[in-house]
């Protein structure tokens, strides 16, 4: 039965493969040829089982020798196609047909379904390259170096009070948040500045919630006409900055997750409830995104580090000294302007145990609350009347439902 399944999965891979590479009428390998690499590289991958590794290393050379021979062939002819795809995803499909034998069937899905993704995406990746500007790339290059160099370097332990302070996971929150919104942010130059109602609101959220307030309040001055449609914006980018809050929870607290999801769900229901009424007015209407900064500037990456450990060391310190009133207190406060930072400390701080999951959450809850405030004031401030009167009735269902969850749900 194993062996069926490992040659169904090289076969079926080897087909996928080959249908996206005869789509785009290559021709060193279609659909035919490629699904008899797959199945060349598991009986390859079979027989070494007998006879030794060496005969995996002989079918690599000789499927080698025969793309060599191939493209030889198609240049005397004449026809000179520039690029290698075709030829790498000929080796990659032997080699995931290896790994059906000799690692997993799943590991060889992955990477096949990965590979397949690859060859099918070829144009919206080449947009998303001319797409990022040198200011861009760099930012990346800045996320990368953090990342896989800065943060295996610090130290994993605890310092200050109740050892809250751990530089390597103070740093590993920052890599996390950046990357959340580094994710939107691509997928922002991947549909340039025009999106649809909802993506632009999902964008919003992901990249920031409080920069996509700002810039439609502003545009709803401008242009009056705008209204309905900036309210379902920035509805929907509060809703999504929700549901980031609670992945960040099931990041870094998962075993508590389920003590601390239920009451912010509820929150975002109520949210999502008021966005969907208003979703079905304006949802054919679209909406060109307000520009937006690259989040994984190195600047902005040491701010939230540094906000992060304040906050962190605030929590821990009010909890020690005032008990759940100053933990409250310190939620509000940091709240108006970032939720990521009170998340992720107050979600840390349940997962050490050194606050209890239900006074995490409402820590978490009074936050969304005033971050919600501050919106507001954003869009008074900012924005025309007429928006700030439909922000308010929205924002102002969302927080009294966050009122009785805080007064009603049970510890």
């Amino acid at each position: 039965m194993a062996l069926l399944q490992q040659l169904a999965v090289s076969f079926g891979l080897g087909v996928l493969l080959g249908l996206e590479r005869e789509r785009t009428e290559s021709s060193v390998a279609g659909i035919r040829t490629l699904p008899i690499v797959s199945l060349f590289g598991t009986a390859c991958a079979l027989i070494s089982r007998d006879a030794g590794g060496w005969v995996i290393a002989a079918g690599l050379l000789s499927l080698a020798a025969v793309l060599v021979v191939a493209n030889f062939a198609k240049i005397k002819k004449g026809d000179i196609e520039p690029g290698m795809t075709t030829e790498v995803a000929v080796l990659a499909l032997y080699g995931i047909g290896v790994l059906a034998v000799v690692a997993s069937i799943s590991i060889a899905m992955v990477m096949g379904g990965a590979v397949a993704l690859l060859l099918h995406c070829k144009k919206p990746m080449h947009r998303f390259a001319l797409a990022v500007g040198p200011r861009d790339m760099r930012a990346i290059m800045q996320f990368v170096l953090l990342t896989l160099i800065v943060l295996p370097l610090l130290p994993d332990r605890g310092y200050g009070p109740s050892e809250v302070l751990n530089p390597f996971r103070i740093w590993l929150m920052v890599v996390l948040i950046v990357g959340i919104s580094l994710a939107g942010y691509v997928v922002y130059k991947l549909l340039g500045t025009r999106a649809g109602t909802l993506v632009g609101g999902l964008l919003g959220g992901l990249i920031s919630s409080t920069a996509t307030t700002v810039g439609f309040a502003r545009r709803s001055v401008a242009h009056v006409g705008i209204v309905s449609l900036s309210t379902l914006v920035i509805l929907t980018a509060s809703c999504t900055s929700l549901v980031r809050t609670l992945v960040e929870i099931s990041i870094v607290a998962p075993g508590r997750f389920l003590a601390m999801a239920p009451p912010l769900a509820a929150m975002l229901g109520a949210c999502l409830a008021i966005t969907v009424a208003l979703f079905f007015r304006s949802w054919r209407v679209e909406t060109e995104m307000p520009k937006l900064e690259n989040p994984a500037e190195f600047k902005a990456a040491f701010i939230f580090g540094g906000l992060y450990a304040v906050v962190l060391l605030a929590v821990a310190a009010a909890e020690n000294t005032f008990g759940a009133a100053g933990v409250y207190v310190v939620g509000a406060i940091s709240g108006l302007t970032d939720m990521d930072a009170i998340t992720l400390s107050s979600a840390q701080l349940a997962a050490s145990g050194h606050v209890d999951a239900a006074t995490a959450w409402r820590v978490i809850m009074v936050a969304a609350m005033s971050n919600f405030i501050f919106k507001f004031g954003i869009v008074a401030v900012l924005g025309s009347m007429a928006l700030a009167r439909r922000i308010a009735l929205a924002f102002g269902c969302t927080l009294a439902s966050g009122i009785l969850i805080l007064c009603f749900w049970p510890r």
